[in-house]
């Protein structure tokens, strides 16, 4: 096996057995360009620092992988695509993708700092995972509602309430107007609020908040655990219980666990609603680490129902505008040739952000990932948000429902308001005439963006 230099093929045309990955790349002052992209594709496929002598293997230059394409960002700073043989992978295993494809090139001294910005896989990798059990439609059919964004908040304080005051919370926002209850990422299962108890009395009451409203309501349950047993017996309990969701923290309990999740909640009927609590500590940095786009791709695949994408710009969490439009199109699409062709027919003079460096995926009739918008948004920004990232979304609030003036209750009916205001075309200034909990909002937050 030969040196770095040796996995650089400049012009080679990728085949639809390839898997390829784009990479941003720094390259260390004292090394040379070329070395550097080939050692990422050397130590991410079947390369080692010095050269082997004697060796020939019949299967290693069929898993080889080869960096074909280059591009210049600034002085030492690039962007490299590279080829990766589909035969290098096991299908269906996240882990492997990402231990070989990452593997060891980000502690690496021939690269200053490496970003693993987007894959794309084959269709033989894509179809075997699972993906999304329900989708969209799924979702909608399930709350009976075709049009409106579904709309959920997580009680606050999100951790250190008894499951009295946890239920309560749920039954407040509710009744008040919205469609789910969420557990926070570091609710699991605490002395104050065990797992059981809070299952069994917030699901209780949900069943009778849906008769006093004539709604479906839902309780997306935390059952993040120590071991997969733990979390397989968690999981068993709420679907015991009748809850049709259980959550997840997929950055926090690693893809094993998800797919893992997934292949059990196939057998349960479950439905999972992934929180990415951890990822801004790989995905923040745009020139190291791992991007959010490729964390919401593997999130698909896995199979979660719902994934947290961030505000397009609106909220506390960072993410631009055209980042998280994208992770909603990654996650919802479901012919990319087509879309694009509908995309230039309908918009000819929009043309895709080159800065994005994304690669595009053909889905294979895989069911979307519901997109949820959330970290600071309350019912002064529903217009931007909704502007931004269309009705086919879950608008999740904390603050912006339990900080109101006048309590939970009021905080979710004057989110519902302000929904049903953008529905039916009018500003949330104009429904505030005839809705005083909506007015308080607007009075007390106006259209600020948290930060």
């Amino acid at each position: 096996m030969a040196g770095y230099e040796e996995f650089v093929h400049l012009g080679y045309k990728p085949k639809n057995t390839d898997v390829l990955a784009q990479f941003r790349v720094k390259v260390p002052s004292w090394e040379t360009k070329e070395r550097c992209f080939g050692a990422v594709a050397s130590e991410s496929s079947i390369g080692t620092w010095t050269e082997l002598k004697k060796v020939h293997y019949k299967y290693v230059p069929q898993v080889a992988a080869k960096v074909y394409k280059t591009e210049k960002e600034s002085a030492k700073s690039y962007w490299i695509k590279i080829a990766y043989p589909e035969k290098h992978f096991e299908l269906g295993n996240i882990a492997q993708y990402i231990a070989s494809i990452g593997g060891n090139d980000f502690g690496m001294k021939a690269v200053d700092a490496l970003r693993l910005h987007d894959i794309q896989f084959t269709k033989n990798a894509v179809k075997a995972f699972p993906g999304p059990r329900l989708g969209i439609k799924g979702a909608r059919k399930m709350f009976n509602e075709k049009k409106r964004p579904f709309m959920l908040s997580v009680a606050k304080p999100k951790v250190g309430m008894t499951t009295a005051e946890h239920k309560h919370v749920g039954w407040q926002i509710w009744t008040g107007g919205l469609d789910l209850l969420k557990d926070d990422e570091n609710l699991t299962h605490q002395w104050f609020n065990p797992f059981q108890r809070r299952v069994t009395e917030t699901l209780a009451l949900r069943e009778k908040a849906e008769k006093l409203t004539g709604e479906k309501k839902s309780y997306l349950i935390n059952v993040t655990a120590p071991t997969f047993q733990e979390m397989e017996k968690r999981a068993k309990f709420a679907a015991k219980m009748g809850g049709e969701y259980v959550m997840i923290d997929i950055c926090a309990s690693g893809w094993t666990a998800v797919q893992s999740l997934r292949e059990l909640c196939r057998d349960l009927g479950l439905a999972i609603h992934a929180h990415r609590a951890f990822h801004g500590a790989f995905t923040r940095n745009p020139h190291h680490g791992m991007s959010m786009i490729l964390t919401a791709k593997l999130a698909r695949l896995a199979g979660v129902d719902n994934l947290h994408i961030g505000t397009a710009g609106i909220g506390k969490l960072v993410g631009s505008r055209e980042e998280v439009v994208q992770i909603e199109d990654e996650i919802t699409e479901t012919d990319h040739h087509l879309n694009e062709m509908i995309r230039k027919i309908t918009h000819p003079t929009v043309l895709p952000n080159p800065k994005l460096h994304t690669l595009g995926q053909e889905w294979y009739g895989m069911k979307e990932t519901f997109p949820v918008s959330s970290g600071g948004l309350h019912p002064g920004v529903v217009e931007d948000v909704l502007d931004r990232l269309g009705t086919d979304i879950m608008l999740q609030l904390g603050g912006g429902v339990h900080g109101h003036p006048q309590g939970s209750y009021a905080g979710a009916k004057a989110m519902r308001e302000a929904v049903e205001a953008y529905l039916d075309g009018v500003s949330v200034e104009h429904a505030a005439k005839t809705s005083k909990e909506l007015a308080e909002a607007l009075q007390h937050w106006g259209k600020m963006h948290p930060k």
